[in-house]
Formats: C-alpha cells, structure tokens, sequence
C-alpha cells in the first residue's frame, strides 16, 4: 500500500489551505463552515465564518474588530491538543503578534507545521516563536530575499528618540501597523525609558485598550482627539500609514513623518512614501530568520507561501538538499506596509 503524501490531505484550495479528513480551513480568504485562525491580521482572521478555532487573543481581537461577525469562537490555548476528525491540532506560539499562533496538525504518523505569519525576534508584546520538528513545514516568505536583513529594532527606537532632541518643536508622526506594530513600538519606547505619553490616531484606540487588558503594559496613551497642536511639539504621534499625508496630519506641529516597516530596507520605497525616518521594525522574519527556521524545524519537506517564494525554494533545494514548493496561497498581504 502506498504511503500518504502530505498534499493528499492538505491542500491549497481557491479559498485557501484546505485539511480535508479534518474538514476545517486554516486562515481561509471566504466565509468556512470550520475556520483555524493563526492571528488576528485582517487577511488572516476575516468574519462570518461558522466556527472559529484560535488563542484567546485573537478571538478577541476578532471580536473587537468583526463584533457578531466574528463568528462562534472556540479558544485554544498554546500546547493544547484537539483532535478533529481524526486530524490532531496544536496551537504554539509564532511571535508575529499578540496571540499568534502556528498550527501543529498530525495525521497518520505525518506531521505538518502551518506557520502563518512569524519572526525570531524578541518581542515584548507576545510570546515567542516556537520551534518544533515536523516532516512538512509551511513557511512565509515576506522577505524571502538575502537583501532583507532586518537590524536590531531598538537601533531604530533610538533614532526615534533622537528624532525628538532634533526636532524639538515638531511632532514625530510614526506610521504602523494597527495590530502588533504600533504596540510593539510603544513597548519599545517603554523599554528605552520614554514615560512621556504616546499620542494615538482614533484606528489605534480600541486595539491598544485591548493589549492593555489583555495584560500589554502600554504605559500613559492617549487619543490624539482635540489635543492643542502646541502641547505635540516633541511629542511622538502614532498612526496608520494612510494617515501620515493625509488632512489629518495637519493638525499636527511641523510633522516629522516615519514609517516603521520592513520594506523600509528599500531606500526607493521610503521615498516613493514621502518618508523623512525611515525605520526597519518588522513583524516579519527577515532572510536570516527564515533560512535559520528551515534548519532548525528539521523538516524533509517545505511549502513556501505568501512572499518571495522562488528565492526560499531555491536556498531549501540547493543549500539545504529539502524538498522544496511553493504553495501559491492568494489573498494574502504583508502587513507591514
């Protein structure tokens, strides 16, 4: 009798990766019946899904964002185990954001590891990426390019803080991400020894009072509201990248424009966004991180999706002698631009 392949039960399917003996979804791009979230970025955790299979935090943070849409959520927490029609399923930590998570699936005497979005990095917002053997592992590829070589971030929280000494009557205006970014950052700047309050666009409200009470010391934060433009000048400003030229800012003194992303490696890309301070903090592996897991994870085989696929496939085959795809996931974006 011959033995099972791995892509025999876990499939790429138009609505995403596909555990047919399960009969669920993991991260699926339209409404399931049976839906396993990995985290709670909105092209991950999207609503209206029946039943939804996630760590505490991202069914909260689902809840906070999708309200009744969020769907009837079961919470997992990381190291237990469920079996689901036959399929064992484990949840352990990923370090992309606050209760992110990948997913551990067996299923006769085969192990697959769906990693969904992670980094290697210290994060003082989440718990960190786990490493577990498997036969299959299933790995993001963001920056799946030697250029991305992510430094450390509290090198870039310290040209933050410098920002503030040289611009004394401006307001550094720092675009990121709504969900883990911008936390992160606040940490970060706690950690450096800035106790001075944090000012907030309204998109970043409800997602850092949840942090909080999910046990996420941000310290002083405040929504920015009515605040009168004379009391920002060498205040720190945190908002969406959309926000950072748009009529918005202009209540701001003398903005002094960053943009914390990973693609702010790429000089060309500071520019085309009009950004002044460019600061590398990622949530995403960098090519170090990657090819490092590959390694370590110990699997025979890797999937690659969602990023720069062909350069992973081509370092696992060549450099490291695995069995290498890509996984041509679709509906998928980095949130880290």
């Amino acid at each position: 009798m011959a033995s099972l392949e791995p892509q025999q039960w876990l499939k790429r399917v138009d609505e995403g990766l596909c555990c047919f003996p399960g009969r669920f979804m993991i991260d699926p791009i339209g409404p399931s019946e049976k839906a396993l979230i990995t985290h709670g970025h909105a092209d991950h955790a999207r609503p209206n899904n029946g039943s939804v299979l996630a760590t505490p935090e991202t069914l909260a943070i689902m809840k906070t964002r999708y309200k009744e849409a969020a769907g009837q959520g079961q919470a997992i927490a990381y190291g237990e185990k469920l079996t689901i029609n036959g399929v064992s399923v484990t949840f352990i930590p990923a370090g992309h954001v606050l209760g992110s998570a990948q997913i551990v699936l067996e299923y006769k005497g085969q192990r697959i590891i769906v990693s969904g979005d992670y980094k290697r990095r210290r994060d003082p917002t989440c718990a960190p990426f786990e490493v577990q053997p498997c036969d299959v592992f299933i790995t993001e590829a963001t920056f799946g390019l030697p250029v991305f070589r992510h430094p450390p971030a509290e090198t870039q929280i310290r040209k933050l803080l410098d920002a503030i000494n040289l611009y004394p009557e401006s307001a550094i205006l720092v675009g990121a991400y709504a969900l883990g970014k911008c936390q992160r950052i606040i940490c970060l700047l706690r950690e450096a020894g800035y106790d001075d309050t944090i000012y907030l666009h309204g998109a970043m409200i409800s997602l850092c009072n949840l942090y909080q009470e999910l046990g996420v010391n941000l310290g002083n934060i405040a929504a920015l509201g009515d605040t009168p433009k004379e009391e920002l000048a060498g205040k720190i400003v945190l908002a969406p990248p959309s926000a950072l030229h748009d009529r918005w800012s202009r209540r701001l003194p003398e903005p002094v424009t960053a943009l914390a992303s990973g693609w702010m490696t790429v000089r060309q890309r500071a520019k085309q966004k009009l950004v002044e301070l460019p600061l590398i903090i990622s949530d995403h592996a960098d090519w170090d991180e990657l090819t490092q897991t590959l390694t370590d994870v110990q699997a025979g085989e890797i999937w690659v999706t969602h990023g720069r696929e062909d350069a992973l496939v081509h370092y696992a085959t060549t450099n490291l002698g695995l069995k290498a795809r890509p996984l041509d996931l679709h509906g998928y974006d980095d949130e880290d631009d």
